[in-house]
């Protein structure tokens, strides 16, 4: 396996992520209803959160995935498993296949 230099910690940052994505989806999921009626399904709560709120969590997950990205891509040139060229060269892949 490759890396290793931050203990593959970065993973975790797309976690993170994930959890918020999700979280959007809950609260996009019963637009208009009350914040008093928060229990979705299976114990899962939607808080009421306005669309300014969301469109701030939908910012903060597409930061996260870049800087998922940059640990990743550094991780592999401090460990060794990738020189300056390839470094650039694949985070540039990388951030594109975000858009």
């Amino acid at each position: 396996m490759s890396g290793g230099h931050f203990d593959y910690q970065q993973y975790r940052i797309n976690d993170i992520a994930q959890e918020i994505e999700h979280a959007i989806e809950i609260e996009e999921s019963l637009p208009g209803k009350s914040i008093y009626d928060r229990i979705v399904d299976d114990g899962e709560y939607r808080n009421g959160f306005s669309s300014k709120t969301l469109d701030e969590f939908k910012k903060g997950v597409k930061l996260l995935k870049e800087a998922q990205i940059y640990a990743q891509r550094i991780d592999w040139l401090l460990s060794g498993d990738d020189g300056e060229e390839t470094f650039h060269k694949r985070l540039k892949e990388d951030l594109d296949k975000l858009k």
